[in-house]
């Protein structure tokens, strides 16, 4: 891979010309906008005034400047063992981004087909990024970019090294399952701020993208302990992800595509099991399909040739589990069934079952005797959110 030479670096940023500013609409038409309000229902932008304003102006201007490295120095192969090691620092006015492993992550957005402009300009200072009221019990920030493609998230530190540690395995696994459930991870960065402490934060796709006729939102782990949300009054607008405990009584429909999801789960969960990874959740939202919408149709021939683009024949592609993927954006994540249309990811891959989980486990299995939890073994957890997902396909 064509990229400067490994290790930390420390170099002067570039800026945006843009600067951080909310993006005008002055030149948009009326639809535009009343589009634009409508998908953004229940979100909140976070703009001047806002607590975390001066913290997404520098995460925006860090992003702009670290995508356009890779647009002057793009990726010309595979990873090399030296690209999963290098971390880039950037000094702003005020702070300072790095990027971990930049080449890497440089590599798998072309692998997507994601053009590094695009992503350069939803991340970067053109509009404020989103906020939604999350239901984690983390102590993480969530965010979404300004046209909801992208999903920014803080990290500890030891997430991020899990992570890193994992990654070669997990371009790996993508190569293998191309059309995996696992999010797609496009970024790790940490912010420092007057040389203070480190934030870190990831980017990936989001896996409910695009989010305008979604209509429910689940976090599913496969336990009952804490998996219960309430759920948001009748008209309100605010967007919750609900948990296990809601999902009672509710079916999962997909028709001729279960068998392919349930293998997928399979391996997918297989690999977290591997590495040791536990408290992952299956992210999953429903969208009612329009009459027309139902079925292959005439995107048939599109979909066959996208799907299986790269297999070398008919056996590698049932080992690598392909599928015929729907004409739509983020189809990565998105499956269809008779009636319904499933955005469906697996995502939070940084938990490792060491000595504080195992601890954890202990004290658990004496607070909440006879009921599950979300901290045991990777292999338990693995087998347990495979075992819901058939119980709660048809």
């Amino acid at each position: 891979m064509a990229a400067p030479s490994p290790g930390p670096r420390e170099v002067l940023a570039p800026s945006p010309e843009a600067g951080c500013r909310a993006v005008t609409s002055s030149r948009r038409g009326l639809l535009w906008r009343l589009r634009d309000k409508q998908s953004r229902l229940g979100l909140f932008e976070i703009s001047p005034g806002h607590e975390l304003h001066g913290m997404t102006c520098m995460m925006q201007a860090g992003l702009w400047a670290a995508t356009q490295v890779s647009m002057d120095h793009p990726p010309t192969g595979p990873p090399s063992q030296d690209d999963f090691s290098e971390v880039l620092t950037q000094v702003h006015e005020g702070f300072e981004l790095g990027t971990l492993a930049g080449p890497v992550f440089a590599w798998l957005r072309r692998s997507l087909g994601l053009a590094e402009d695009d992503y350069q300009a939803a991340l970067g200072p053109g509009g404020p990024y989103l906020q939604f009221l999350s239901t984690s019990k983390s102590k993480a920030s969530f965010f979404l970019s300004h046209d909801q493609r992208f999903f920014l998230k803080t990290q500890g530190r030891r997430e991020v090294q899990a992570l890193l540690a994992h990654l070669p395995r997990y371009v790996q696994h993508l190569q293998r399952h191309p059309h995996s459930l696992l999010a797609r991870l496009l970024g790790v960065h940490s912010l420092r701020v007057d040389r203070g402490k480190k934030t870190y934060f990831i980017v990936m796709q989001s896996v409910f993208y695009p989010a305008c006729r979604i209509s429910e939102r689940y976090d599913i782990k496969g336990c009952e302990v804490s998996r219960w949300v309430d759920p948001a009054p009748e008209g309100s607008p605010i967007v919750l992800v609900l948990k296990d405990l809601n999902f009672q009584g509710k079916t999962i429909k997909l028709g001729p595509q279960r068998n392919w999801f349930l293998r997928q789960m399979e391996l997918d969960t297989t690999f977290l099991r591997e590495l040791n990874v536990l408290d992952y959740s299956l992210l999953m939202a429903f969208q009612c399909l329009h009459e027309d919408e139902r079925g292959l149709g005439s995107s048939l021939i599109f979909r066959t040739a996208r799907s299986v683009q790269g297999a070398q024949s008919p056996e590698e592609s049932g080992v690598q589990n392909r599928r015929l993927l729907p004409d739509a954006p983020n189809a990565l994540h998105i499956l269809d069934g008779p009636e319904q249309r499933y955005f469906l990811g697996v995502v939070d891959l940084a938990t490792v079952y060491g000595l504080r989980k195992r601890l954890e486990h202990l004290w658990k299995t004496l607070r909440y005797p006879g009921r599950t939890f979300s901290t045991v073994s990777p292999a338990r957890y693995a087998r347990r959110l495979c075992q819901w997902v058939e119980e709660h396909t048809e």
